[in-house]
């Protein structure tokens, strides 16, 4: 699919489920395959990023079947196999940092490798603490970016602060940790997205968390090995968060979305939502691993709000939507501290403000942010997703409220993370003839 044109809706509402957390699925890809045992897997998210990790541990060692929407994985009870080739991550920065990490610790040299987008992502970021722990890490790519070439071998325990915030950095970190002799600990700046470290924990790692320091204690490969399990990837709030937003700013309307995940280092967006004046409710079931529940929204005239400091970290992938939200709020939004935005799959601030102000939204680009003061959504025109997923949806969901269709560009990007992104916007949104 190379383009799309919205139309503006009549009504929006409804009750629906969104697909698997993409980043929960590629942690329990990767942790299923160093695991001793065979893994179960359901409500994996069958994304060409996701699948590209899958496919990768395989290559790994790893025996992966897929039947009847249950995904089984045999683990290598922590040694891995050199693969027969490159690995290809396709678009995925968490795939390809995070295996990064759990190369670094195996006896073996290896090169991954990704797309256009992907080699203009910066991996200095995992290259320097993993260097630090004995790995030699190759970027082969201009301007310090893939593809990577990893030669593993023994690593040792680091503390390491983080000079950003950022799960991926962290989770690279503590997955080279797990073959490592000691104790390795990661210091955050801010808190990040959690995933790795519930997992770990709950497949029997020594790992604790103390604030903002996470220490995770190991014998190297030879160590206790991670326990196989049973695995449910709960709907992923990434997804729901463009529903969740459209819904938010029409008035009156009520969508319900079920089964989504809602981790508390996930949901910043649901906050900012209200902050707008959103009136939403979550039911949440905190008995397993990660916590899972339904969200509902009932939609209103919202206000502009300001986002940045502690809470961008849980928000960054939902920043785009908060400019959306912004263009139909009253009064202007401002979004800072966000400078991480423009080394994301594609720089989403210039691109979001690029796009804003071809559809008729006033905004103002920052070094580290936007301004956007709401208004009219003029519509008519073209834009361009900038092969970025997740500015393709953005977009799909101010074309709703537009006054007239936007067409949006190159929006095959959008299977990376959401294959039936279109067909759930079919079921929650009433177009007018």
């Amino acid at each position: 699919m190379t383009s799309k044109v919205i139309a503006s809706a009549s009504a929006i509402g409804g009750r629906l489920r969104v697909p698997g957390d993409k980043s929960i699925s590629h942690r329990v890809a990767m942790l299923s395959a160093i695991a001793s045992g065979t893994s179960e897997v359901s409500g994996f998210l069958c994304s060409e990023d996701c699948l590209n990790t899958l496919s990768a541990m395989a290559a790994l060692g790893a025996m992966v079947r897929q039947e009847d929407g249950l995904i089984t994985i045999e683990g290598t009870g922590g040694t891995l196999h050199a693969p027969q080739a490159a690995l290809d991550l396709g678009n995925s920065g968490t795939g390809i940092r995070l295996l990064a990490g759990l190369l670094a610790g195996q006896p073996f040299e290896v090169e991954m490798v990704g797309d256009v987008s992907l080699q203009s992502r910066p991996m200095g970021r995992i290259q320097k603490p993993l260097e630090a722990m004995g790995a030699h890490i190759e970027l082969l790519g201009e301007g310090g970016c893939a593809p990577i070439r990893i030669e593993g071998g023994v690593v040792n325990p680091i503390r390491y602060a983080l000079p950003m915030a950022s799960a991926q950095v962290k989770s690279a970190v503590l997955l080279a940790g797990l073959a490592a002799h000691g104790e390795t600990v990661v210091v955050e700046p801010r808190a990040t997205r959690d995933h790795t470290e519930r997992m770990l924990m709950a497949m029997g790692a020594d790992l604790s968390v103390d604030g903002l320091s996470i220490s995770l204690r190991r014998d190297g490969l030879s160590g206790p090995v991670l326990k196989s399990g049973v695995w449910h990837v709960p709907g992923d709030f990434s997804s729901a968060a463009f529903w969740i937003t459209a819904a938010a700013a029409s008035e009156g309307c009520e969508v319900i979305i079920e089964g989504v995940g809602l981790n508390p280092r996930r949901t910043a967006l649901l906050d900012v939502l209200r902050r707008m004046g959103a009136s939403i409710e979550c039911h949440v079931d905190a008995s397993a691993w990660e916590p899972t529940g339904s969200i509902v929204v009932r939609g209103a005239r919202l206000h502009g709000t300001e986002v940045g400091g502690d809470e961008i970290p849980n928000l960054i992938d939902e920043l785009p939507l908060v400019g959306v939200a912004g263009a139909l709020a009253e009064g202007v939004t401002v979004i800072r501290d966000a400078a991480e935005l423009r080394v994301k799959e594609s720089d989403r601030i210039a691109t979001m403000v690029t796009n804003l102000s071809a559809v008729g939204v006033a905004v103002d680009e920052t070094d580290d942010g936007m301004h956007v003061t709401g208004g009219r959504v003029a519509g008519g025109v073209a834009v361009k997703s900038y092969g970025d997923h997740r500015i393709a949806m953005a977009m799909a969901v101010l074309g709703l409220y537009a006054d007239r269709p936007v067409q949006i560009d190159n929006v095959a990007c959008v299977a990376t993370s959401y294959p039936e992104f279109w067909d759930d916007m079919g079921k929650i949104a009433e177009h007018d003839k």
